[in-house]
């Protein structure tokens, strides 16, 4: 097995739930070494939320749920109560041999314990200490918690979704995935590994402040520069997309297809391959800006013109066509398909008490350095008997007696 590309790199992952974990994750899966930092007896919240739950052989739960699997493979559990002194010093002793730290509590929260990164700046100054919280580590509302539906919410993200105005079922949705966190977590590491190599080049940590309110906000990307643009508040347009039309959904014989004509190449061979070239001509629909101010009137002249066959059959035709198409699949079709199947998104593992687990493939394809150990989620504590003596050289007496004291 090859070398990932943060070999040698220490992280410690403070994180909870979603957003903090998966970016740890991240950077294990590129070869760091990433101590996950839990609490005795409970340790992530995310372990709990379920069902459903990773049973064993004999159909009992383990402490991992869903969620919890989705962000926390290939690290190690190390539990340790750092509100005890023993469990802090602890803790201090990893970061003084650490390169990354991964924290997402309230901004400030982490002062009482001495671990903000100006405290632990004086442990360790090459440390690169990554904050990710909801609103950032200043401003009005740095103090508040938040979730991920709150800030869709905030960032304009939910106005976006969802049936436009006067239509069946108008009103702004909710991505159906914590789709925040996720893109927070991109975030997260695209930061932490900038302030690495300036770390590495200067010797010099710092803090890398992600907040999920301001990376939703960045999400929007060129629908926020269209608002700033012309001051105009952008209004939902259901499956519809704001850059270029037609660009939505057709209900098919079977299932649906998803269809991107906007380009005026794309738009004449969708048109003479449903066997409808008047459209071409169609004054209304000449140009790009043309069929984007009568989008509604050219999807209800498309509509009608897919229900003859399936989604996989239209896919296929257009395909030839060059017409960018695909059905739109629920997540069986997704991991049955072969192109899916392909690029390994989806990763069978042994698992030492269920025998075997499925895991979401990574997305990063190295040519020198694959992402090849998907090594099962940690169950709580796990590793904190060889870490502490690995890396701290704690003795079996030693950790007998902070187990005793309830510290790890």
């Amino acid at each position: 097995m090859t070398k990932g590309l943060l070999d040698g790199v220490v992280v410690l992952d403070l994180g909870r739930v979603l957003a903090a974990p998966l970016a740890g994750q991240y950077l294990a899966d590129m070869g760091a070494d990433v101590l996950k930092i839990e609490r005795p007896n409970t340790g992530d919240d995310a372990r709990a939320y379920g069902p459903p739950f990773l049973q064993d052989t004999d159909g009992n739960n383990l402490d991992q749920s869903a969620f919890f699997l989705s962000a926390n493979r290939n690290k190690k559990s190390v539990t340790i109560d750092y509100a005890k002194p023993a469990g802090l010093k602890i803790l201090k002793d990893l970061i003084a041999g650490a390169d990354v730290l991964i924290e997402n509590f309230k901004a400030g929260a982490l002062a009482k314990y001495g671990l903000d990164f100006a405290s632990v700046h004086q442990i360790n100054p090459r440390l690169v200490y990554c904050s990710i919280s909801g609103f950032g580590q200043e401003g009005p509302l740095a103090h508040r918690p938040g979730f991920d539906g709150v800030f869709q919410a905030m960032s304009g993200l939910m106005s976006l979704i969802g049936q436009p105005d006067g239509s069946p079922g108008e009103g702004p949705l909710r991505v159906g995935v914590s789709i925040v966190d996720v893109i927070t977590a991109y975030q997260a590491v695209i930061g932490i590994l900038a302030a690495l190599r300036e770390s590495e080049r200067t010797g010099k940590g710092q803090q890398v402040d992600v907040a999920l309110l301001d990376s939703a906000i960045a999400s929007l990307s060129h629908v926020a520069q269209l608002y700033l643009m012309t001051g105009e508040v952008p209004a939902r347009q259901g499956n519809g997309s704001f850059a270029g039309a037609p660009s939505s959904t057709y209900q098919c014989a079977e299932g649906s297809i998803y269809i991107v004509g906007g380009a005026n190449q794309h738009f004449a061979a969708l048109c003479r391959t449903i066997d409808r070239p008047d459209l071409i001509q169609d004054k209304r629909f000449l140009s790009v800006a043309s069929r984007i101010a009568h989008r509604q009137v050219l999807n209800e002249e498309l509509c009608d013109e897919f229900k003859g066959r399936t989604a996989i059959e239209w896919t296929d035709l257009l395909d030839k066509a060059g017409v960018p198409a695909g059905p739109v699949n629920d997540l069986k079709e997704v991991f049955e398909d072969p192109q899916v199947r392909s690029r390994s998104m989806r990763r069978t593992v042994p698992h030492p008490k269920s025998g075997t687990l499925d895991l979401l493939g990574n997305p990063l394809n190295f040519s020198a350095n694959p992402i090849e150990n998907y090594a099962p989620p940690p169950e709580l504590g796990a590793d904190t008997e060889r870490v502490l003596t690995e890396r701290l050289g704690l003795s079996g007496e030693d950790i007998a007696a902070l187990r005793q004291q309830g510290t790890i």
